[in-house]
């Protein structure tokens, strides 16, 4: 029968049905190429192909550790009234403070092991943390948990975001001796790319995981498998119930897979891959031979001014992005969206795209219209994430098309402002030998802000939905003043390279 669309919607939502992980593959492709294509310091192609095969496993290691964060909110929707928007809200709060805090520790300890065993913590960390989680999920819907919901889980995804803190502040080390400043932009596209898909396998497939998994669900022969493995003989006053842990358990076990892969593949350096040493122009040049402690190291963030400016724009990046990230999923399952039902159906998708978005655009302004500087595409995009914030201020209640659109917008410019962030500032500035402190102490901000934001809005929202946009609105005009003030700013060792670039073009 031919399927017949009356409104554009209703086409979206088929393709996003019907296409989701052919879209997702088509888009890793087209990074992949776009990798290939972009090579502007004229690499050799084994070269090319070497540092692809580094990261590319250690990017997807970094995507599954997404999974394995966000499926606590997927899990919430899933349990209903057994964890409560304010139970959320202080559980994710509790992680993200965490996490941010973690990095005085672990930001050090990486610069000094290197990333490929700061990911392999990571990974292995995490993987048991989601077991415990999965556990404890459990033992919630059974009614088998005596103890506090709300400590326990706290507790434990605490854990879980430990080991996760490890993730960005090793690819990013991986990433500071691979890639010059001049191609940094284009990794820190990269590396929004993979945020994003790692928020899809967290949303849509965690959603899948839900779907496939509750006690009257139908299915085929992958359903069949995960309903012998997850809820076989689980009965809850005779009756079968939603296996709702499968979607920490699964994640789990990928994390372990690409532990494997990242112990076979991953090199620190492109020395230990047998090429000649590489000098990426960043803060480091011309003192890889000094040795910092970790007192060293952490001087180099918080006695300098630029990269506590750096690192408060990240913090606001991270109110926007798990403000929106969050809570929309939360928004859209608790008031009906009629129209626009596509947004809360393909969470995971859309997030992917539009951060995928965000990050080449933010890295490709950075690189080819600004010189490899961040601040002014940081500007940028902070200066649309106040725009959208008012857009969906207006259209909250009175047009779900329209606000959907604006979240999603608000979280393409949040992940291209991370990228450059996190991602690329902190690199740049930091240097080499540094690298893992900078990025981990700016991503710790962007944490700091993401817990801001869960604990306020968890109070906030259960008073009313209104709060909400109002919340992230002065928070874009504060991102926007810090990025201004650093639109100038370039390591010493980038401005000497352009100009003798420039010299030798004249």
């Amino acid at each position: 029968m031919e399927t017949v669309f009356t409104h554009p919607t209703e086409f979206i939502a088929y393709v996003l049905d019907h296409c989701a992980n052919y879209f997702i593959g088509i888009c890793l492709a087209v990074v992949i190429w776009f990798y290939f294509s972009n090579n502007p310091m004229r690499h050799s192609r084994w070269f090319v192909l070497r540092r692809f095969i580094n990261w590319f496993p250690l990017g997807m290691t970094y995507a599954f550790l997404y999974m394995g964060r966000y499926n606590l909110n997927v899990a919430k929707n899933a349990l209903g009234d057994l964890m409560t928007k304010q139970e959320l809200g202080t559980i994710f709060a509790a992680g993200t403070v965490t996490y941010a805090a973690a990095f005085l520790i672990n930001g050090p300890l990486v610069d000094k092991i290197g990333g490929k065993k700061g990911i392999l913590i990571a990974a292995i960390g995490s993987s048991v943390a989601n077991v415990m989680l999965g556990v404890l999920t459990w033992l919630t819907v059974i009614g088998k948990l005596k103890l506090n919901l709300v400590m326990t889980f706290s507790f434990f995804y605490s854990v879980n975001m430990y080991f996760q803190s490890y993730g960005a502040v090793s690819i990013i080390k991986v990433k500071s001796y691979w890639f010059h400043v001049r191609e940094r932009g284009v990794f820190g596209a990269i590396f929004g790319t993979l945020i994003s898909i790692g928020v899809y396998f967290a949303f849509d497939w965690g959603q899948q995981i839900i779907n496939l998994t509750k006690a009257n669900s139908t299915g085929g022969w992958f359903h069949d498998l995960l309903q012998t493995i997850f809820a076989t003989n689980v009965l809850v006053n005779g009756h079968g119930v939603d296996a709702t842990w499968a979607v920490f358990f699964i994640p789990a076990a990928i994390l372990v897979v690409w532990v494997l892969i990242d112990l076979w593949l991953i090199k620190d350096t492109p020395e230990e891959a047998n090429f000649p040493s590489f000098d990426t122009h960043d803060a480091s040049s011309g003192q890889m031979h000094i040795e910092l402690s970790t007192m060293d190291l952490l001087k180099k963030v918080f006695a300098s001014p630029l990269m506590l400016l750096i690192a408060a724009i990240g913090l606001t990046s991270g109110i926007f992005r798990n403000g929106i990230t969050q809570w929309y999923f939360v928004f859209a399952a608790e008031v009906k969206q009629p129209g626009a039902e596509f947004f809360l159906q393909h969470w995971g998708l859309l997030l992917c795209v539009f951060g995928i978005i965000g990050g080449f655009a933010g890295g490709w302004m950075s690189d080819h219209l600004f010189q490899s500087r961040r601040g002014p595409p940081a500007a940028l995009l902070c200066a649309f994430i106040f725009l959208m914030t008012i857009v969906m201020a207006i259209f909250l209640t009175s047009s779900p098309l329209i606000l959907g659109y604006a979240a999603v917008l608000i979280v393409m410019a949040s992940v291209g402002i991370t990228s450059l962030m996190a991602g690329t500032a902190a690199t740049d500035f930091g240097g080499r030998k540094a690298a893992a402190t900078c990025s981990g102490v700016v991503d710790g901000a962007t944490y700091v802000g993401s817990g801001i934001q869960s604990f306020s809005l968890g109070y906030l929202t259960t008073w009313n939905w209104h709060y909400w946009p109002l919340f992230l609105l002065p928070f874009a005009l504060v991102g926007l003043f810090v990025a201004i003030k650093i639109w100038h700013n370039l390591p010493a060792a980038t401005r000497k390279y352009l100009a003798e670039v420039e010299q030798k073009q004249a």
